[in-house]
């Protein structure tokens, strides 16, 4: 039998954690013959606690064969012992009236925790995942607390929206959904990101020419994927959830297969104009399990190129907010 995985997850019994668990435990995420060991973190609060217990009722009712142990815990040190996969779901959200200023500093407070502990206690081979909000500069602030880990460890996922974007092509096309392929997310996690389409293609022909609508791509397709959280909120009154954990399954496990391309945030992206300290969506290859390579040479056409300055500097901007608590 190989040897387990341990897959640390913050904010477990939350919704994301709810939808992502099973996932894990079946085998989506990492192979169904891969073992896997869940260290589930909530905030210590008795209702968290409480409510975690009964997730792992139900993932022990499931009988998973590769789930062989479960971490139930409210401490950091604990819940990242020795994690090889640290999974940074749990996030404080934007309350009504909060300035976005605010909540990245809210937060920048638990990421920066985490990242000083991850960096303490996880395994030598520790790659880190961050889906909480604003997850691109909650990763970067993470990240900046590492010593023993570097930069390249830490990732930010974009992957829900790439998967977005490939839905929206491929209902505009009439198509199915597998004929939509090489579409990638470039910059933020936010209204801002960029789908670049012009660099996507339907049944091996260039996106451009089957949606021969430049109107359309360059408004309601880029708003719609840029939106599409808040019109999800306004829909059935809760954040993305399910979607959101699909995504991070799909984040991981295509990290984990050497030759997949997809989109990823990591640093130093400075080929595509964003700069080298923010982590931002692009294209990557994986090349070993947990490590990638950006793929650098799709050529950006003055619109694209506009929309990579506007994401870039929503990023640095956001750095800007946190400087104080980087390094």
């Amino acid at each position: 039998m190989k040897t387990p995985i341990r897959v640390a997850v913050t904010g477990a019994a939350g919704q994301i954690g709810y939808s992502l668990l099973f996932r894990i435990a079946s085998g989506a995420m990492f192979g169904p013959d891969q073992p896997v060991i869940l260290q589930l973190i909530e905030v210590p609060f008795e209702k968290a606690m409480k409510a975690l217990e009964g997730v792992a009722m139900e993932l022990d009712d499931c009988a998973f064969p590769q789930l062989k142990g479960m971490v139930l815990t409210d401490d950091p040190r604990v819940g990242f012992k020795d994690a090889n996969w640290s999974l940074l779901v749990g996030a404080k959200p934007r309350g009504p009236g909060q300035e976005r200023a605010d909540l990245l500093k809210d937060n920048g407070k638990i990421f920066t925790a985490q990242g000083q502990v991850i960096d303490e206690v996880a395994a030598d081979d520790a790659r880190v995942a961050v889906v909480g909000n604003p997850a691109n500069t909650n990763c970067m602030i993470a990240a900046s607390k590492a010593k023993r880990l570097t930069p390249d460890r830490f990732t930010a996922m974009v992957r829900l929206d790439q998967n977005r974007a490939q839905a929206q092509l491929a209902k505009k096309a009439g198509v199915d959904l597998t004929a939509v392929k090489d579409i990638f997310i470039y910059g933020n996690h936010s209204p801002t990101m960029f789908p670049a389409f012009a660099h996507a293609t339907i049944n091996g022909k260039p996106a451009t020419e089957v949606i021969n609508d430049s109107a359309w791509l360059q408004g309601p397709f880029l708003e719609t994927v840029g939106k599409r959280g808040a019109a999800i909120i306004a829909a059935r009154g809760l954040s993305s959830a399910a979607s959101a954990a699909n995504a991070l399954v799909d984040h991981v496990r295509s990290l984990m297969t050497p030759g997949a391309i997809h989109s990823v945030a990591v640093k130093g992206a400075t080929a595509y104009g964003f700069d080298a300290n923010v982590w931002a969506g692009v294209p990557v290859r994986t090349t070993t399990p947990g490590s990638v390579e950006i793929i650098t040479g799709y050529e950006m056409d003055d619109f694209a190129k506009a929309k990579i300055a506007a994401t870039n500097k929503e990023l640095t901007d956001e750095r800007a907010m946190v400087a104080e608590m980087l390094g």
